[in-house]
């Protein structure tokens, strides 16, 4: 794996996930909690969000084979529900605001939901495991790479929900707003790649190299 398929791979783990976009849903998550267990409510969320993103990438391939379903279509059918991710990050309430209208605050369930799923561990980002982690055409250490990138995502989501209320008072509801939009933006972009090259995969288009 290049440098440059390290860093769009990073890109776009970090997008879906949306670190930034999951601070406001922690403050209103954690509202109702101690403050003493604030750490160990972030800990818990990023976690259970760890766990359900990985057992996608390692299951993820295996359940679509098991029902007779092609990668290409995946890719496809995912990038169509990422681009559609993108637009309600784009168009409508931000991720931060949707959520919270669903959280709950009682005891540390808020680290599960809505912190973990489906902030956190988003559609997106359990559609975006799978299809960077194609058994087929990536191999082991790649998908290990994969992995580690996915890691390191968790690591900056972890940091941002412990620094919360700090970046919250720096940036604002609006900052954090505008940048969720802007992450829309990006997401959409690699959505539409993510049809493009579903509809090679199956051998429908061909597509000219990066840069092209």
């Amino acid at each position: 794996m290049d440098l440059q398929t390290i860093i769009r791979e990073f890109v776009t783990l970090f997008v879906v996930i949306d670190p930034i976009g999951s601070i406001p849903v922690f403050l209103f998550a954690a509202a109702g909690v101690s403050p003493r267990l604030h750490k160990a409510f972030a800990i818990r969320a990023v976690l259970t969000a760890a766990a359900v993103l990985l057992v996608f990438m390692i299951g993820g391939q295996f359940l679509l084979e098991a029902l007779g379903l092609r990668l290409g279509t995946f890719q496809i059918a995912g990038g169509i529900v990422l681009f559609l991710f993108a637009l309600s990050m784009i168009f409508g309430d931000s991720k931060a605001e949707h959520d919270i209208e669903e959280a709950t605050n009682e005891d540390l369930s808020g680290a599960v939901f809505p912190l973990a799923i489906p902030s956190i561990a988003s559609p997106g980002a359990m559609l975006a495991v799978v299809i960077l982690t194609d058994n087929h055409g990536t191999s082991i250490s790649n998908q290990a790479i994969t992995a580690v990138l996915l890691l390191a995502v968790l690591s900056v989501t972890l940091v941002a929900l412990l620094l919360a209320g700090h970046i919250l008072r720096l940036i604002g509801k609006g900052g954090a707003n505008v940048v969720s939009r802007v992450m829309g933006m990006i997401l959409a972009t690699v959505a539409v790649d993510s049809v493009l090259v579903g509809l090679e995969t199956m051998g429908v288009l061909h597509l000219s190299p990066a840069g092209m």
